[in-house]
C-alpha cells in the first residue's frame, strides 16, 4: 500500500501533546494492578445540565434542524451569547457583527492565526500555555515568540521584556486567565496595560476565557471585555465545555473585535458550513437558562481544591493553591524533571499528573493535577502519593 507525503505543512504542526498523554495512559493501565486516577486531563468529569440535554432531546424533533444551518449560526444562537455577556459582564455585545460560532473553543484558538497571519509574522504566546495555541500558528507558517509565566510574577507576562524588533513582526498575542494550567487570575489592571500595549504596537489580543465560570475564595474571573477599550483590539473566546459541561457537544463562540468576528466567519464558511442546529439550541438554552448549577459547580471544584491542596501538604509535598480554573499548578520535588516526576506518579502509584514541560520550557519544574476526578478519587490519589514516602511529613 502506497504512504502518500504529507505537506510541509501539516509536518510542522507540534506533536499533539494531550494525544501522547493518552496513549501512555493507556500504556500504563494495561500493566497496572489497580485503576489509573486520571488527574492529567481537562475534561470536566460532570455530565451536562438537565435543562440543556432536554432542549437538544426537543431540538431534535424540529424539521428545520434536519436542514443545513445558515453559515453564520442561527440569530437565536449569537443573541444568546450577546444576552449571556450583557448579564454576566455588563458588556455591550452586536450579536450580527460581533459573535462567532466556533466549533468549540479549540477550533477558534487553533484558526484565529491562519486568519490574521502570514510567513514570518509572530504571535506572542504564554509560556507555559495551552499547547493548541502553537499548532495554529504552525499552520498558518508563522513564528512564536514565548513570554515566560513563572512564580515570582505571579505568572503574568512582562511585556516590557519583548525585543523591539519582535514587536515590529508580532501581529497577535495569546492571554489565557483564569490560566491553564498555573490556575492564576487576573484584575482589570492587568487588562488595562494589556490594551495599552496591544494598541501601541498593533498586536491582536486574544483571551483565551475557558474557565471564566471557575473562580476561588470569593474572586470573580474578570472578562477582557469588561475593560474600556477591549475591542478595538482584541476578541474573548469563550467555550460551553467548562461552563456547561458540554466538552463533547464541540461549541464555543468568539466575542469583540467585528474584523477579527468577520475574519473568522469567513473561515468557518469554507471549513465547516455551520453547526447542527439542535446544538445551538441546546446552547441558548444554557447561555440564556438557570445558572444556579453553574455557581454549584464552582462551589464544587473550590472544595476539590482544598481536598487537594491541603492533603499534599499534609503528606509533606509544599505545594499553592490555583486561584481559577479546575487544575492545580504543582512544583516537583528537588531532583526530578517534570516527566520523570509524571512518570514515576504514573508507574509507582498509578496517578497521572501532565507534566509541566508539555505546555512550554517554563513549565518545566511543574506537574498538572486536575480537579475534575471526584472527592474519593483525589483522596485516594493522595493516599497513594503518600504511600511512596518522597516527602518529609
Amino acid at each position: 500500500m502506497k504512504n502518500f507525503k504529507t505537506s510541509n505543512r501539516l509536518q510542522a504542526v507540534p506533536e499533539q501533546f494531550f494525544a501522547k498523554l493518552e496513549q501512555k495512559v493507556k500504556k500504563a493501565a494495561s500493566n497496572a494492578d489497580r485503576p489509573i486516577i486520571n488527574l492529567g486531563q481537562g475534561s470536566p468529569g460532570e455530565p451536562a445540565f438537565d435543562h440543556i440535554k432536554e432542549a437538544l432531546k426537543e431540538a431534535a424533533d424540529k424539521p428545520i434542524n434536519d436542514k443545513y444551518p445558515p453559515f453564520p449560526g442561527f440569530a437565536y444562537a449569537r443573541e444568546a451569547c450577546a444576552e449571556f455577556y450583557k448579564r454576566e459582564y455588563g458588556v455591550e455585545i452586536d450579536p450580527e457583527k460581533e459573535v462567532s460560532l466556533l466549533i468549540g473553543g479549540k477550533a477558534g484558538l487553533v484558526e484565529l492565526p491562519q486568519c490574521l497571519l502570514n510567513p514570518g509574522d509572530i504571535a506572542l504566546v504564554p509560556d507555559p500555555g495551552y499547547p493548541d495555541y502553537w499548532s495554529g500558528i504552525a499552520l498558518a507558517e508563522a513564528e512564536m515568540y514565548m513570554m515566560p509565566l513563572i512564580e515570582e510574577n505571579n505568572f503574568l507576562p512582562r511585556y516590557e521584556d519583548i525585543p523591539e524588533d519582535i514587536l515590529k513582526r508580532a501581529k497577535i498575542m495569546f492571554v489565557n486567565y483564569p490560566n491553564n494550567p498555573t490556575g492564576a487570575m487576573v484584575d482589570e489592571e492587568f487588562f488595562k496595560e494589556t490594551i495599552a500595549f496591544a494598541k501601541a504596537h498593533d498586536i491582536c489580543v486574544v483571551h483565551d476565557f475557558a474557565y471564566g465560570a471557575i473562580g476561588f475564595d470569593g474572586k470573580r474571573p474578570v472578562s477582557y471585555l469588561e475593560v474600556e477599550g477591549a475591542k478595538e483590539n482584541g476578541i474573548e473566546i469563550y467555550t460551553m465545555s467548562k461552563t456547561f459541561n458540554m466538552a463533547g457537544w464541540r461549541i464555543g463562540f468568539a466575542v469583540g473585535n467585528p474584523s477579527v468576528i468577520a475574519a473568522l466567519d469567513l473561515m468557518h464558511d469554507h471549513l465547516h458550513c455551520g453547526l447542527y442546529g439542535g446544538i445551538q439550541e441546546a446552547a441558548a438554552a444554557a447561555l440564556l437558562g438557570p445558572q444556579d448549577e453553574v455557581r454549584e459547580q464552582e462551589r464544587m471544584y473550590e472544595r476539590r481544591r482544598n481536598l487537594l491542596i491541603n492533603g499534599l501538604n499534609e503528606i509533606g509535598w509544599k505545594v499553592k493553591a490555583p486561584q481559577g480554573s479546575f487544575f492545580s499548578w504543582l512544583k516537583v520535588p528537588e531532583g526530578y524533571t517534570s516527566e520523570e516526576f509524571s512518570d514515576l506518579l504514573l508507574e509507582k502509584a498509578q496517578v497521572l499528573a501532565a507534566p509541566g514541560i508539555g505546555f512550554g520550557e517554563h513549565g518545566e519544574g511543574y506537574v498538572r493535577a486536575g480537579l475534575v476526578a471526584s472527592d474519593e478519587k483525589i483522596k485516594e490519589a493522595i493516599e497513594r502519593i503518600d504511600a511512596l514516602n518522597l516527602f518529609n511529613k
